[in-house]
């Protein structure tokens, strides 16, 4: 068990518009890479934000500082075992390769929500995106994750 040192925002980096589901990232995750997959145990992250703004739980945890072993997600190699990991759904351009902000209205609703209580109840807990993290080469979660926090006041 280790105490949670950040939540850790990301994206699917999928098409503008394209919902995905639970299952998917599920199965790019989780299969054996023979079949597709990534070979994972565990899928990437603890909840998801769908286009529609619905927050669905993909792995369950107590809510608490802490992520007990049960509760470990795979969402950054090196990070997993002290951060929580949310995702929402997008992150790409039309084209599915360029990264885009395409979070839809109710999404950037649901995500201000979802980190907002987490600040609430963590205040000393840092947020960040995918690509801040040190070694990490990605434009995940593809917005600016320390500019949008300021936007809704959050000061870090």
């Amino acid at each position: 068990m280790g105490k949670v040192l950040r939540l850790v925002l990301h994206c699917t980096a999928t098409r503008e518009g394209r919902e995905v589901s639970s299952n998917e990232i599920r199965a790019w995750h989780t299969n054996p890479v023979s079949k597709g997959g990534r070979g994972w145990k565990q899928v990437g992250y603890t909840d998801m934000i769908h286009l529609d703004g619905k927050v669905e739980r993909m792995v369950d945890n107590n809510e608490d500082a802490f992520v007990d072993p049960w509760e470990v997600t795979n969402g950054a190699a090196g990070y997993n075992n002290t951060s929580r990991h949310v995702v929402y759904v997008g992150g790409c351009a039309s084209d599915g390769k360029t990264p885009k902000d395409t979070r839809t209205e109710a999404q950037r609703k649901a995500l201000e929500d979802y980190v907002k209580d987490f600040h609430r109840r963590f205040p000393s807990i840092p947020i960040v995106g995918h690509g801040q993290l040190p070694g990490v080469k990605k434009a995940c979660p593809s917005f600016d994750v320390s500019k949008w926090l300021k936007e809704i006041g959050i000061n870090q």
